[in-house]
């Protein structure tokens, strides 16, 4: 039974990382491209007018947050789109009536975001040596974030794909709800800059722990402590592993 199930388990993640590699000029260039993009403009170009951020030249201090940011979005994006386009085509019915637990088909549809949002990760890394002097200071909290993150986003674009009814509604979440987290999560700033009640206010943000402890990795500063950062990741993972779970399980968005 259980060789049966890690059978199920790689033949879904097969599909799901052949799928955005199949059209990497699609799902793995577009991002790096974004990304080189912000280093111009925001990193040597602004950069040099802001000067230092924390410490640090300000193109060193964006560089851990923008890899972040692809991590998110690509992570995301996969499962949403993947999820939905199998709701679309019903073949998640016939995947949900063959003897394989839900936990196998949303461990599948993760790994393939995961390794979409590291794939992209790696990339952009990579672009970001032509920009900024690379160095790692623990590269064990800089691996285990991302991979926290990119399942944490995984999960979040299952979710979308669920409930979505339409190819419109699996980019509303990402324009409205997303894209502003990102943004406001310490990327391109440290908290420390604002006001204290705009300080309390940003730690509601998800986001921030993530970039800022995967800052930390990279940089060693952080505004946020680690081990804080690492608890509320995976505080949120387990929250949202147990819903997707729990919805499959219902069949929610599946069953007519």
């Amino acid at each position: 039974m259980w060789r049966s199930f890690w059978i199920a388990y790689l033949t879904i993640a097969r599909k799901e990382i052949r799928r955005f590699m199949r059209i990497w000029l699609q799902t793995i260039i577009p991002p790096v491209v974004t990304v080189a993009l912000y280093f111009i403009i925001f990193g040597n170009l602004i950069g040099q007018r802001i000067g230092e951020m924390d410490g640090m030249v300000y193109v060193d201090f964006i560089m851990p947050g923008l890899v972040m940011m692809s991590i998110i979005t690509n992570s995301y994006a996969n499962v949403v789109s993947s999820f939905y386009g199998a709701k679309y085509s019903r073949h998640i019915e016939e995947m949900q009536i063959a003897p394989v637990p839900n936990l196998v088909i949303l461990l599948g549809f993760v790994t393939g975001g995961v390794a979409r949002g590291l794939c992209v990760g790696v990339a952009v890394t990579l672009v970001s040596l032509l920009f900024t002097d690379f160095s790692v200071h623990n590269p064990v909290v800089v691996l285990l974030v991302a991979l926290l993150t990119s399942c944490l986003f995984a999960l979040a674009g299952l979710i979308n794909g669920i409930f979505a009814n339409s190819f419109d509604d699996i980019s509303i979440i990402p324009t409205f709800v997303l894209t502003p987290l990102t943004y406001l999560g310490g990327i391109f700033y440290s908290i420390k800059l604002l006001p204290e009640l705009w300080q309390n206010l940003s730690l509601i943000n998800p986001i921030l722990y993530m970039v800022n402890s995967f800052r930390y990795g990279f940089r060693g500063s952080s505004d946020i402590e680690l081990w804080t950062a690492l608890a509320v990741i995976v505080a949120f993972i387990v929250a949202l592993f147990v819903f997707c779970l729990a919805l499959l399980e219902r069949g929610t968005g599946i069953r007519q």
